[in-house]
């Protein structure tokens, strides 16, 4: 990573290569830099994980998973299983004495799969022993006998094809209209853009703990990112009331989609209840790719039109979401790849169709920027196609079109969040160019493919490409958003009691940051989270920056009045003439200046609050609705070096500009851009989960290729816009996300610069970099 990353994130708006830093930047509350309060026990390998839980009588389990994509169960026998040494029980979909399915949106995924299998990995049965070994070789013994089925694979096919699912194969059906159906403008370019499936492939596979309760229910110890949501559904399957489950959040070994969702959990629970002892489940990497759900493969149909001048008159597009075997996510993510179908641009027309439908292959759901990320390659691949047709440079095209508070999106929702596209833009274009290679000896080289790269440096062709994204912030289409936060203060220690879990994007370290700035006490402590506490929903969207962070700050501002009223009546002044800082309360005038510690006097003080944002409503049959609370940006220059005859491809650099609202901990703040720029990175060049006839191919870390330090290219923050949105609490975007969506737009178009070829398919293949000779 650029060692400028961190130095440029102090700014808001210097395109230099080495910007000032903020003066006097605050040592706690908001602005800090606060390290994460476990950055030590994760660095030392002492942080507890679920991976690494004990219980009193353990027992260890293993779930059997279908090697078939789609399949008739014709018989499961599970004799063999049930009579070896150490084996304590053996569940199939006949134990399971609640709701026989599960799901996010729709309860259609089952427990274990009972008549037919749908996807290859699904879950057939269960077993508990005393042994991890012998819990995995009882799985095996599990003699279940097949009908093969052929496989619908092709998203395509879905439509014609028989139902794979009670429900159908069709998930959801968006035809969004806006404008005049006959526009049309004088320049045309269409398009055939094909995402690939990315794995979230989290640093820590799924595990968990559960442990039978004495009234009869069970304890799960796992990393959930939706605790309460995780409950209810385990409940139901269970048959149990939801008082009688309890969910644990344990440490969060990387997120960035789904954790620890019911295929994990569900026959967790189902063998601890079943024994009477605690159970516990370690995934394999190959079961952690089987068992959770991927970002969606997409196919996407465009065509653009725009007048002689560049300007966008419609966009035309077929989206088609493959969501495998069940809805999961899917109608979400459909949501936001027709509402943003046409991306950051002012469009007058816009004619999109979008469909998710069910396949066997492997389910697909929540990945980071889901929806936004498919769209985003595709419309900026019409952008370059179109500046290529009009001879425009690439980025000036964009600025031509870009949107601005003000303007509509086509679902017919006014932009009212701050909306600086085209400062963004300007920004990563108008930043300094990197050193071209020629410029260094050619032994210092950094060929495409490696330092010990096969190419020639003649073959090495330098591109620069652009691209903007654009994400939504929190639930959308009427998802009833709310959080609770508790904090109390005693002895001059705060704790904030939230059930927001912390997966990596910091909540905890902000929460602590907002109790320090609205109370002026310095040593905060966030509580672990569990379902005995009130909900605060998923960790997703930048939900827990707005929500859970606005419920501490209310919560912690009911605190401050309790604290100060007193002192207030004492002195004759209202509690807004009086303030806090540095641990210390002073008046306006000078004439009152104690100590928090003084002003506490012994007393505990506490409050609980809730934060829920503005209401927000699903789009309607054609595809209208007011469907977000909010929206964030990004601009993006990606810099790539091309071997034009090998294919292969190295980002030399990336340039960010990113709309943040306001920065509440700089370097935070960097490290999520950099992770979302990398984690862009992969779905551009290296991850591609390949699923032959609906089967995972190489379900391992060796194969399917994450970007490592060696991909990871500079990262140039060159610009964070700080507009703060007056409707979210601190003004604050999140952050993580759009990045992701940007970035692999970005490298498409650098590498088309590069080689002139049209680069159409996410992973980019060697084949689509390698020029075409001429003739």
């Amino acid at each position: 990573m650029s060692s400028d990353a961190a130095t440029a994130t102090s700014t808001t708006a210097v395109d230099s290569t080495q910007p000032e830093r903020r003066s006097e930047a605050p040592a706690h509350g908001l602005g800090a830099s606060l390290p994460p309060a476990d950055a030590r026990a994760k660095t030392e390998g002492t942080f507890p994980y679920a991976a690494d839980l004990w219980a009193e009588g353990l027992l260890w389990a293993a779930v059997l998973r279908s090697p078939h994509a789609h399949a008739r169960i014709v018989s499961i026998d599970t004799s063999a299983a049930s009579g070896m040494p150490g084996v304590r029980a053996v569940v199939t979909h006949r134990d399971v004495p609640g709701d026989p399915a599960h799901g996010r949106s729709v309860a259609d995924r089952p427990v274990f799969a009972a008549d037919l299998v749908r996807h290859h990995g699904e879950a057939i049965a269960a077993v508990a022993a005393d042994h991890p070994d012998t819990a995995r070789l009882a799985a095996a013994a599990i003699a279940v006998e097949y009908e093969v089925l052929e496989p619908v694979t092709d998203p395509e096919q879905a439509f014609a094809a028989e139902p794979l699912h009670p429900d159908g194969n069709l998930i959801r059906h968006i035809p969004l209209s806006f404008g005049d159906p006959e526009a049309t403008g004088e320049v045309i370019v269409e398009g055939l853009y094909r995402i690939g499936r990315q794995d979230p492939a989290p640093i820590g596979a799924e595990a968990g703990l559960a442990v039978p309760r004495p009234d009869g229910g069970v304890e799960i110890y796992t990393a959930s990112t939706d605790p309460h949501t995780d409950r209810d559904r385990a409940a139901a399957c269970f048959g149990l009331e939801q008082e009688r489950v309890k969910v644990v959040v344990t440490g969060v070994p990387g997120a960035t989609g789904d954790r620890e969702d019911g295929s994990f959990q569900i026959p967790l629970g189902l063998l601890a209840l079943r024994t009477g002892c605690p159970v516990k489940l370690a995934a394999t990497r190959e079961e952690s790719f089987l068992g959770h759900a991927h970002r969606h493969p997409t196919l996407l149909r465009y065509r653009h039109h725009a007048d002689a001048e560049g300007r966008l008159v419609k966009v035309e597009a077929q989206i088609l979401l493959d969501a495998g075997a069940y809805a999961d996510a899917s109608s979400e993510s459909l949501a936001a790849a027709v509402a943003f179908a046409c991306g950051p641009y002012v469009v007058p027309h816009a004619f999109i169709e979008g469909w998710a439908v069910r396949t066997n292959n492997p389910p697909s759901g929540h990945v980071r920027g889901e929806g936004a990320l498919q769209v985003c390659a595709a419309y900026e691949g019409q952008m370059d196609k179109l500046a290529a047709k009009l001879g425009m440079d690439p980025a000036e095209l964009r600025l031509r079109n870009v949107l601005a508070t003000g303007d509509l999106l086509p679902t017919g929702q006014t932009v009212t969040c701050p909306a600086p596209v085209a400062e963004l833009l300007r920004s990563v274009r108008d930043f300094p160019l990197p050193t071209l290679p020629k410029d260094t000896p050619q032994d210092e080289w950094l060929l495409p493919g490696g330092p010990e790269g096969a190419g020639e440096p003649s073959a090495v062709r330098r591109g620069v490409g652009y691209a903007v994204g654009m994400v939504h912030m929190l639930g959308a289409e009427g998802a009833d958003e709310v959080s609770t936060a508790t904090v109390k203060v005693h002895d001059g220690v705060a704790t904030v009691i939230c059930a927001a879990v912390e997966t990596g994007q910091g909540f905890t370290t902000l929460a602590r940051q907002i109790v320090q700035e609205v109370l002026g006490v310095e040593e905060v402590h966030v509580a672990s989270v569990d379902t005995d506490q009130p909900p605060a929903g998923a960790a997703t969207h930048g939900r827990h920056t707005w929500v859970s962070g606005g419920a501490v700050e209310r919560a912690a501002k009911m605190v401050r009045t309790q604290l100060l009223q007193p002192l207030a009546h004492k002195f004759g002044m209202s509690t807004e003439l009086l303030q806090i800082a540095d641990g210390k309360i002073t008046s306006y005038d000078g004439v009152l200046s104690t100590t928090v510690m003084e002003a506490m006097d012994g007393k505990e003080l506490w409050a609980t609050a809730q934060c829920r944002p503005h209401p927000t409503e699903p789009l309607d049959e054609t595809g209208q609705g007011d469907a977000f609370v909010g929206l964030a940006f990004c601009a993006i220059r990606a810099i790539v070096d091309v071997d034009i005859e090998l294919g292969s491809i190295r980002v030399v650099e990336m340039a960010v500009a990113q709309d943040v609202g306001r920065i509440l901990n700089p370097a935070q703040l960097a490290t999520r851009i950099e992770a979302g720029v990398t984690q862009g990175v992969g779905a551009a060049l290296t991850e591609n989960l390949r699923t032959p006839r609906g089967l995972v191919r190489h379900p391992d870390l060796t194969h399917y290729a994450l970007p490592t330090s060696l991909d990871a290219p500079d990262i140039r923050i060159v610009k964070l816009v700080e507009e703060r949105d007056v409707v979210a609490p601190f003004g604050a975007k999140p952050v993580s996300a759009v990045p992701v969506v940007t970035s692999p737009a970005a490298i498409a178009s650098a590498v088309r610069a590069a080689t002139g070829r049209p680069v159409n398919r996410l992973p980019i293949r060697p084949q689509a970099a390698v020029a075409v000779p001429s003739a």
